[in-house]
């Protein structure tokens, strides 16, 4: 009976280090390896600092113009964000650079995603409210579309 107390405290500093061993990743190397892009041109790598300009489809003569953001590093991953201004307006963003530690992140990050597009789009800025649950990824999102507006000179 006497070796009771010390099965328990074996047992329960094997069961702490079982779970630290578990959990324990090298993050860098999970970024590495797990580099996801959900958007539709998943297959062309996104190139930091280029802007594309389009011709509008009315013809109206306001040039149309694709910026992408820097690469923003937050605590989950990292993301950058394309974003397409057309007469001074933002009219569209996208993310075509999403790279995340864990297989959660990248789903929580792209579940979000719709509605930081639509409060930037309402909002015509990158002065955004966070997501709740998601702070980290907002706040990445909104740096990134700031510094494409930056490049782009607008606001």
């Amino acid at each position: 009976m006497k070796r009771a107390p010390w099965l328990v405290v074996a047992g329960t500093v094997a069961g702490f280090l079982g779970v630290v061993g578990l959990h324990k990743t090298s993050a860098p190397a999970a970024l590495a390896s797990s580099g996801t892009q959900p958007s539709s041109r998943a297959s062309h790598p996104a190139r930091p600092g280029r802007t594309r300009t389009l011709a509008t489809p009315s013809g109206a003569g306001a040039a149309a113009s694709t910026t992408l953001g820097a690469l923003e590093r937050y605590g989950y991953g990292e993301l950058a964000a394309r974003v397409s201004i057309s007469g001074g307006r933002i009219t569209s963003i996208a993310v075509p650079v999403l790279r995340t530690a864990e297989q959660y992140s990248q789903q929580l990050a792209i579940q979000v995603f719709p509605t930081l597009r639509s409060e930037v789009l309402a909002a015509q800025s990158a002065r955004i409210d966070a997501v709740s649950g998601a702070t980290y990824t907002s706040q990445a999102y909104a740096l990134s579309v700031q510094a494409a507006l930056d490049k782009a000179h607008l606001r």
